[in-house]
């Protein structure tokens, strides 16, 4: 009898926490300042990740369908961490099989390729581009995807967000340039996807759809003038 109710009172509190409501500072972090996004007028979803992580690859099919029920007023998209090279090659991989729209096709069969059997270096471009002839992709575009000026600028780009979202493992969920689940404080993949729903929430509900996008604009040619002002 003793030992039913002891279970029974494991049960009450493991199902408090598992409904308690995430908290700033425990379960997520707030970014400041919070980082433009690329969807305005929506909510935006970010998972960082890495080919060659272990997590990330587990975290996929639990990903997927969560993916699949996000609200329409969400919008999801991949950053692929940059922390040393042999990240950087992973991202510069995942951006130019982007570029030639092979990328969705073939995320989760990389993933396979890199985790499964032979198990694939992404980091080695021969191998990586022998393997992609072998899943039909024209490797003839995928080089001179690989190295083009649009895939640099992405590369930078990923590394100032690593750095922005102050990203320190992988994979991480970021929600609308505002805040960070904390991954130290969740002891499930299915946690990490909880507290991400909370935070769609919680934007939601402070009416921010989505983080101001910047957009640099081009200076225009003035006239000389005698005395121009300094500008500090």
């Amino acid at each position: 009898m003793l030992k039913q109710i002891a279970i029974g009172l494991a049960m009450f509190f493991a199902l408090g926490l598992a409904h308690a409501q995430p908290k700033a500072g425990v379960e997520y972090r707030e970014l400041a300042p919070a980082q433009p996004t690329d969807a305005p007028g929506k909510i935006e979803v970010v998972e960082f990740f890495w080919y060659g992580c272990p997590h990330c690859y587990t975290f996929e099919p639990v990903l997927t369908p969560w993916l699949k029920k996000l609200p329409k007023d969400t919008h999801f998209r991949r950053i692929p961490a940059m922390f040393n090279d042999e990240y950087a090659q992973g991202a510069r991989a995942y951006y130019a099989l982007e570029a030639i729209g092979e990328e969705q096709r073939l995320h989760k069969a990389l993933f396979d390729a890199v985790h499964i059997g032979a198990k694939l270096r992404v980091a080695d471009e021969a191998a990586l581009t022998e393997w992609l002839g072998e899943h039909g992709v024209d490797t003839k575009k995928f080089a001179a995807a690989y190295r083009s000026f649009s895939v640099e600028g992405k590369l930078k780009r990923a590394a100032q967000l690593t750095v922005a979202y102050k990203i320190d493992g992988v994979p991480a969920m970021a929600v609308n340039g505002k805040y960070v689940v904390k991954t130290d404080s969740i002891s499930s993949f299915e946690q990490l996807l909880a507290v991400s729903d909370y935070l769609i929430e919680q934007s939601r509900k402070e009416g921010v759809k989505a983080a101001p996008t910047k957009v640099s604009k081009p200076k225009q040619k003035q006239k000389p003038k005698p005395k121009p002002a300094k500008i500090q």
